[in-house]
């Protein structure tokens, strides 16, 4: 059907007077088309009519407003995105079976069970456990900080369950049930659920992981992500959520949770099929351009996030997420007029994090020369000082990124502000960003230059302010970034080392020894010299707390541990 027919077709679709599981499924197939296409209204709309009768119509126009809350921040949205869940869990809950496996947790999968369930009941379980999931990752996404993660433990533990025991009738029935096309859904269900879980929870550092083993959790990165490609490679509807995870996982999680080594091949081939079917399709697009971007290809990634701008009006979320990577290209390329462009529409227009645009905002003024800054009309001392009143907090917590922008922010709240020195390159590095800009040598030797202009000016200065030290080791740290992407190791040790040495004069910026610790042993990890990256890694695990971002550094030392496959079981 080809889409103009589709489109067509759409206008006219009776809305059905009963609906069966075949039915329901191929309603949500056409959802989610319109959904690829940028008709996202239109999507809710064809799944609205049902979405209190039939369970994948629920767990449909839920999911999608889910999405949309995840995406916007409107506290608004976010509380729709939970309500609808709850409705959705309520419609999933009258098609399972009434003593459900899991109400008693003793008596595992057995074949006789297993027999007797019907496939609307396996189908039901499937989607509860998938609410469940979403409900939790809202509340997830509210906190970055893992109190709640933990508070929603329980219910995250009840979809866990299902996930495991949908697995197991998976396995029992492999030979039996008759292998039709709803049985395939049900196995792309499982697929990402199982996928999802394992992937999740093996990014989660020892100490966290601990919290939650004692519920019950474990996580396996290779089996979730071979899970989860079993199911990108179907042609379920769960097919595209499954791919959409490995994205996001590979696309963004990797750097900003991970070492920076991101998988861009597979990012690549898994995106080929939805770019040659949804050409137009924004999320699409956005992929397409963040993977450029991930290449070093910023030129041609601009063209892409311009692209997808163009392609639709209706989510204008989708823009920000742009406006926000060409803020980074920009930056990347040291184009200080664009990058404050787009940070200024970020701070007009999006909900997400008002103190990060604004803080982000005037740190890119900062770079600018005189004649350019007077042009824009910006006071960038006033900017710093509004930074502390725009924090927000969410379930009772602040968000980390928040508290470092406001942190660095408060050097102008005194009548006598003590200028930042390049905050936007020190944000880049919170970020990953030298990870990324690291594939351009040209880039990253301008940035070197950029870098060493600054040193020498703070050399020159007459009086040090007291946070003379604290500038000197974060300008080491970043400079060592640089060396390292331009294969002059030797010099980059240095530079590292410079910054542990003067730990003892460090301040107020106490993150950077536990980072600059890490980003050491990464390069001893690029050498071969495995005991040693170890050391320094395990060191900056076990030596330090209560800095700046400590729960993401976390996440990158589990991950770069794991990288160097050291058992957590070596460490206290």
């Amino acid at each position: 059907m080809n889409l103009e027919n589709f489109e067509d077709a759409f206008e006219n679709i009776p809305v059905a007077s009963k609906m069966d599981l075949k039915c329901a499924l191929e309603e949500c197939s056409m959802a989610l088309n319109l959904f690829l296409n940028n008709k996202f209204s239109e999507a809710l709309e064809l799944l609205r009519p049902w979405s209190k009768d039939s369970m994948y119509h629920a767990l449909g126009y839920s999911t999608i407003l889910v999405m949309q809350a995840a995406m916007t921040f409107e506290q608004q949205d976010i509380q729709m995105g939970i309500s609808t869940m709850k409705e959705a869990l309520q419609t999933c809950q009258r098609f399972r079976k009434r003593s459900t496996v899991v109400e008693s947790l003793s008596n595992l999968v057995s074949k006789q069970s297993v027999d007797q369930l019907s496939e609307e009941e396996m189908h039901a379980e499937i989607c509860y456990a998938e609410c469940l999931l979403q409900k939790a990752a809202l509340t997830f996404v509210q906190d970055e900080n893992m109190i709640n993660f933990i508070k929603g433990g329980l219910k995250i533990r009840t979809s866990y369950q299902i996930y495991k025991e949908c697995h197991q009738v998976l396995q029992m029935t492999q030979g039996s049930k008759s292998k039709n096309e709803t049985y395939h859904q049900f196995e792309g269900g499982v697929n990402l659920g199982i996928g999802a879980f394992n992937l999740m929870l093996s990014l989660l550092p020892g100490r966290i992981l601990r919290l939650l083993e004692f519920i019950g959790f474990s996580g396996n990165r290779e089996l979730g992500l071979c899970q989860l490609r079993e199911g990108a490679s179907g042609s379920s509807l769960r097919a595209i959520l499954c791919t959409f995870t490995l994205l996001v996982y590979h696309t963004y999680v990797s750097l900003i949770l991970g070492t920076g080594e991101a998988n861009l091949q597979e990012a690549d081939s898994l995106l080929e099929p939805y770019l040659q079917k949804f050409p137009n399709g924004s999320i699409i697009l956005f992929y397409a351009a963040r993977i450029d971007i991930l290449k070093g290809n910023f030129e041609k990634a601009q063209l892409r996030f311009q692209e997808c701008i163009a392609a639709q009006q209706e989510w204008k979320q989708i823009h920000h997420l742009c406006y926000w990577e060409l803020m980074w290209c920009y930056t990347f390329q040291q184009n200080w007029l664009q990058a404050y462009r787009y940070a200024d529409l970020l701070s007009k227009e999006s909900r997400w994090s008002k103190a990060i645009y604004v803080f982000q905002k005037a740190a890119i003024l900062c770079m600018l020369p005189e004649d350019d800054l007077k042009r824009t009309g910006e006071d960038i001392v006033s900017l710093f000082r509004q930074v502390d009143g725009l924090k927000q907090r969410i379930a009772g917590k602040s968000i980390p990124t928040e508290k470092f922008a406001v942190r660095k922010a408060r050097r102008y709240a005194s009548s006598q502000p003590v200028k930042l020195i390049l905050p936007a390159l020190e944000m880049m590095y919170v970020w990953n960003g030298f990870a990324i800009v690291g594939q351009r040598a040209d880039l990253t030797e301008n940035l070197l230059v950029t870098i060493e202009k600054e040193e020498t000016a703070l050399q020159n200065e007459t009086n040090h302010s007291e946070y003379y030290m604290d500038d000197v080791c974060m300008l080491q740290l970043l400079k060592g970034l640089c060396l390292k992407h331009l294969g002059r190791l030797m010099q980059a040790e240095l530079c590292f080392s410079k910054v542990i040495q003067s730990e003892k004069q460090i301040k107020y910026d106490s993150y950077l020894v536990p980072f600059t610790l890490y980003e050491l042993g990464l390069l001893y990890k690029q050498q071969d010299e495995r005991e040693k990256a170890i050391r320094y890694i395990e060191t900056a695990k076990n030596n330090y707390k209560d800095y700046s971002m400590e729960s993401r550094l976390h996440f990158r030392i589990h991950a770069a541990l794991d990288s160097l496959k050291v058992s957590p079981a070596s460490t206290p």
